[in-house]
Formats: structure tokens, C-alpha cells, sequence
């Protein structure tokens, strides 16, 4: 019996990248998911990776309340229950100083991460207090997360992800007397679409050799993160709410600094686009 037997989650922005192998990994501990794109064409190419029987797909613009909300009663619908919610879903700024960047850009991405990760946060919420289930709500951390985490020329990225994690422990906390769970799950650094260098700004260009480095030292593939949030999940840990858990904590970052030099001697660094 998996770790996630008949249990139900929904997983924002997984038809590819981080969230896809959360989805993955869920499945494969016995869950039945829900997965989500803002595309048609996303979530139609990745239903064909799960069994029919085991996932739902759905287009869901998270930076619509409205549209979180239908995402939830349709995931009761089909399932008949949410036992776990993540909020994955997210974007970056391109790769400029804040002066040569787009407004518009900028307020696009506090809208998808941060009001997307609130929006779903409180559309869950109302769900297990509604029902007296006592689910699982795990946001999502990042670069701009952790207090030496500066984020130069991802502005936008940087400040949602801090603030997701604030607003993670204030909900927390206010519904600390819940048999509602709380928590942030960063995913350490994974070669996503996100983080692909495509079409370098000018900026991008100038620091390419540097961030080319420090992607081979610390990317990880996106097992890590999802074996991490099956431990969340899972009723057999003791995450509590509130609980943080990592997938490039400080003992891992010695790890792969360590490993660095020798992963590139022996032409062992992965360089896989998930």
C-alpha cells in the first residue's frame, strides 16, 4: 500500500516541471490527482502520462478566484473528496533591472504566484473547514524565500516567493487550532522552462557564464522535490503545520558544492530540461 492511498490532490501548474513529478510521485503512492494548466493544450498532452481512472485534468487561471474556486468543486466532483492541495503554480520576470523591465510583467507574476498561492490557499481552506476534513495545504518557496536569497533582476519572482512564505506561516498560525495543515515546501533548483535561457536579455547575456555555473552546481531533477512532498502529504510523517522542508537545505548545497568538481571531471552533471 502507497504512502498516499485513496487520498485526492490537487496540484496547480502540473503538466510539466516541478508539479507534473509531484503528480508522478503522488500517483505512484496510491493518490489520484488533479492536474492543472492555464493551456488546454497542456493538460490534454499530459493526461496521456497517468492513467485515465487515476487523474483529472482541468484549465485553471489562478490568478482568478473565481476560477480556483470552480477548479476545487470540480476536483469533488470527479473525486469525491480533497485531501491535499498545492499551490504550484508559478512564473518569472524575464531577466532584467527593474528600470528595463515591463510593469505589466512585473504585476503578472505577483498575480500568478503570490495572488495565485493566496487564492488557492483560501479556496482549500473553506473546503476542509466546510467539511471538517482535516487537509493538507503545501505552498510553494523559491529563490527570494530564504533571508541571504537575494533576487537581482528577477525582482518579481524573488519578492513573491518571499512573501508566500510569510503568508504561509500567518495562515498557519491563524488556523493553527485546525485539523487543517499548513506548509511551504521549497524545491531547490530544477532546469524547467522557467529557467531555461532561450532568448537572453541583454542583462542575461552579460551574467550568462555565471548562471550557466551556478545551475550545473545546484540543480537537482524534480524527484527530489516531489519525494519531499510526499512526506508532506503522507499521514505516516510528523510535518506539522506550519512545518518547512527543503530540497536544497544546507547540508544538501554542501553536498553538491562538494560534488561539483568531480561531477564535472567525470562529465556527470545532468543537464536534463524537465
Amino acid at each position: 500500500m502507497g504512502k498516499l492511498e485513496n487520498k485526492v490532490a490537487v496540484i496547480t501548474g502540473s503538466t510539466r516541471g516541478i508539479g507534473k513529478a509531484i503528480a508522478i510521485a503522488f500517483m505512484k503512492e496510491g493518490a489520484k490527482v488533479v492536474i492543472t494548466s492555464s493551456r488546454i493544450e497542456n493538460v490534454e498532452a499530459a493526461l496521456n502520462d497517468f492513467p485515465e481512472q487515476r487523474v483529472f485534468g482541468r484549465v485553471c487561471n489562478v490568478s482568478d478566484y473565481q476560477d480556483v474556486e470552480r477548479l476545487v468543486e470540480a476536483a469533488v466532483e470527479r473525486f469525491g473528496k480533497i485531501d491535499v492541495f498545492i499551490n504550484n503554480a508559478g512564473i518569472s520576470d524575464s531577466f532584467y533591472n527593474i528600470t528595463d523591465g515591463d510593469p505589466q510583467e512585473w504585476g503578472r507574476v505577483i498575480d500568478v504566484n503570490l495572488k495565485g498561492t493566496y487564492y488557492g490557499t483560501r479556496a482549500a481552506l473553506n473546503y476542509f473547514l466546510e467539511t471538517g476534513h482535516p487537509g493538507k495545504i503545501i505552498n510553494m518557496a523559491g529563490s527570494g524565500t530564504d533571508k541571504k536569497s537575494n533576487t537581482p533582476h528577477i525582482s518579481a519572482y524573488g519578492s513573491s516567493k518571499a512573501a508566500i512564505a510569510r503568508f504561509t506561516f500567518a495562515v498557519a498560525e491563524e488556523y493553527k487550532n485546525t485539523p487543517v495543515s499548513i506548509m511551504l515546501l521549497h524545491p531547490g533548483l530544477v532546469r524547467t522552462e522557467m529557467t531555461s535561457v532561450v532568448q537572453p536579455t541583454p542583462e542575461m547575456k552579460r551574467q550568462l557564464e555565471t548562471f550557466r555555473t551556478i545551475t550545473d552546481i545546484f540543480s537537482q531533477p524534480p524527484s527530489v522535490a516531489a519525494s519531499l512532498a510526499v512526506k508532506m502529504a503522507s499521514d505516516s510523517t510528523r510535518c506539522k503545520s506550519g512545518g518547512y522542508l527543503s530540497a536544497l537545505d544546507r547540508k544538501r548545497r554542501k553536498w553538491l558544492l562538494f560534488t561539483y568538481p568531480f561531477r564535472k571531471l567525470f562529465h556527470r552533471i545532468d543537464r536534463t530540461s524537465y
